[in-house]
C-alpha cells in the first residue's frame, strides 16, 4: 500500500512540476529578415515629361512668316498652302496670315509606295481624306498699289 501512495505521489507531483515550469522547446527559434522588402524593379518607365506634340495655333488665328502651327510625330496635320515641313515633321507658316483648317482628299505622290499600297488596298470607291493646314495671307496677292490706291 505504501508503494502505490508513493508511486501516485511521484506521479502528483511530476504533474504539478510540468505545469508550473515547462520544458523548453529546443526546436523553437523565430527568423527575422535581414533585408527589407524592396518591391518590385520592373515598371520603371512611364515618368518621363510630355513632348508637347499637338497644335500650336488654332484654326482663325493670325500668325507671322516662321511660326510654328504644330507639332507631330507621325503624319496627322499636311502642309497645305503657305505652309512648310520642318525637318522633324513640324509645320510653319511661310507667310503672314490665318490658320485655316480642311478636309481634302488624299492624294499620294507616285514615288511613295507605302502610300500607294495603302490607297490601292482600300476598297472600291472609297476616298481617303486627310487634315490639311493653310495659312491664308493677310495681303492678297497680285493686287496693284495703284488699283488699291482708287
Amino acid at each position: 500500500m505504501q508503494a502505490s501512495v508513493l508511486t501516485s505521489n511521484i506521479s502528483v507531483f511530476s504533474a504539478v512540476t510540468g505545469l508550473l515550469c515547462p520544458t523548453p522547446a529546443t526546436a523553437l527559434a523565430v527568423r527575422y529578415a535581414s533585408k527589407k522588402t524592396g518591391g518590385s524593379s520592373k515598371n520603371l518607365g512611364g515618368k518621363s515629361p510630355g513632348k508637347r506634340f499637338g497644335i500650336k495655333k488654332m484654326e482663325g488665328h493670325y500668325v507671322h512668316a516662321g511660326n510654328i502651327l504644330g507639332t507631330q510625330r507621325q503624319f496627322r496635320w499636311h502642309p497645305g498652302a503657305h505652309v512648310g515641313l520642318g525637318k522633324k515633321k513640324y509645320l510653319y507658316a511661310l507667310e503672314e496670315g490665318t490658320v485655316r483648317y480642311t478636309k481634302e482628299v488624299y492624294v499620294p505622290s507616285p514615288s511613295n509606295a507605302e502610300a500607294v499600297n495603302l490607297v490601292c488596298s482600300l476598297p472600291k470607291g472609297a476616298v481617303l481624306y486627310k487634315t490639311f493646314v493653310h495659312v491664308v495671307p493677310a495681303k492678297p496677292e497680285g493686287t496693284f498699289k495703284l488699283v488699291a490706291m482708287l
